[in-house]
């Protein structure tokens, strides 16, 4: 018979835990293709859907809350039976996988925001999305015209392409303003301090989340939270109004308000060097003054 020592060394390792990839405002789960391949070479199980009112998802549901997103999210992981997972959301679902986190803890072994936090309370956001949406020229005339617009051939893919040649946005335009009404008067900084499981929050070097949100997250969870800003790029922007230099605000006609896209972070390869280093364990954590920190060569830490 086996001792303890061989029955340890032949055992087989326990799966990693599944992914569940949370898209953003506007946005649908083929914005996860690349990093979906990555992972499942990795062995995850990988799951992503169209959130609602996004894809091919119900276009004008009649409830756009962030408790309707987590509620989807909670039937979406019943349904398919998933154990504790890792919850991956970018920007609006990056929000959506924090508040299914703090509502339901046993259900999530570990979180990652990509430029997303609990701050809210912005009252001209939904002026800013629908403006936004509003500037889209649609119909788009070529796929290279769509990607140009929208920053990535993934956002183009995820238009209504028609036998004419032109793509149209699926998504409803009242929909998607919607969808961040409840920001203009709320944020979530009660449900973040209810986080229980590790977290690493990702914010682009040149992303619109707002660096004092980033290190607040810190301050009033400082125990299993990490932050990271990999190194960001932008298209070149054309100058601002005659008599000032460019700054920031000033921005390709396709740039997106804050709740959106991740046009700051590198790549999806930039993206899927801070998810592996958290779930795939190719980073290693020390503890120093009781801080978390995070040691990774392909990502600018937050000391």
């Amino acid at each position: 018979m086996p001792d303890a020592a061989d029955s340890a060394d032949t055992a087989e390792a326990a799966p990693p835990p599944p992914v569940l990839l949370l898209h953003g405002l506007a946005g649908h789960l083929g914005e996860w293709d690349d990093l979906t391949a990555r992972l499942l070479a990795d062995g995850h199980r990988v799951v992503r859907h169209d959130a609602r009112g996004h894809g091919a998802s119900t276009r004008t549901p009649a409830d756009m809350t962030r408790a309707a997103a987590v509620r989807d999210t909670v039937s979406l992981m019943d349904a398919l039976t998933l154990p504790p997972a890792i919850l991956l959301g970018q920007s609006l679902g990056g929000l959506t996988a924090l508040l299914t986190a703090a509502a339901h803890p046993s259900r999530v072994a570990s979180l990652i925001l990509v430029e997303a936090g609990p701050q809210g309370r912005d009252p001209e956001l939904p002026a800013q999305i629908g403006a936004w949406l509003d500037n889209w020229p649609t119909p788009f005339t070529s796929f290279g015209q769509a990607s140009a617009f929208l920053g990535h051939e993934a956002w183009a893919r995820g238009l209504d392409w028609r036998e004419d040649g032109t793509g149209h946005a699926r998504v409803d335009r009242d929909t998607m303003v919607a969808a961040v009404a409840e920001l203009v008067t709320e944020d979530y900084w009660d449900q973040w301090s209810r986080v229980t499981c590790p977290t690493l929050v990702v914010r682009g070097e040149r992303g619109t989340m707002p660096a004092s949100e980033h290190t607040e997250m810190r301050t009033r969870r400082p125990s299993g939270t990490s932050l990271t800003v990999p190194p960001g790029r932008r298209p070149r922007r054309p100058p601002g109004p005659p008599g000032r230099p460019p700054r920031d605000g000033d921005g390709l006609p396709g740039q997106r308000p804050r709740i959106g896209r991740p046009q700051a972070l590198t790549s999806d390869g930039g993206l899927y060097a801070c998810f592996a280093a958290v779930s795939l364990g190719i980073l290693r954590y020390s503890w120093m003054d009781g801080l978390f920190l995070l040691q990774c060569a392909t990502c600018h830490p937050l000391d």
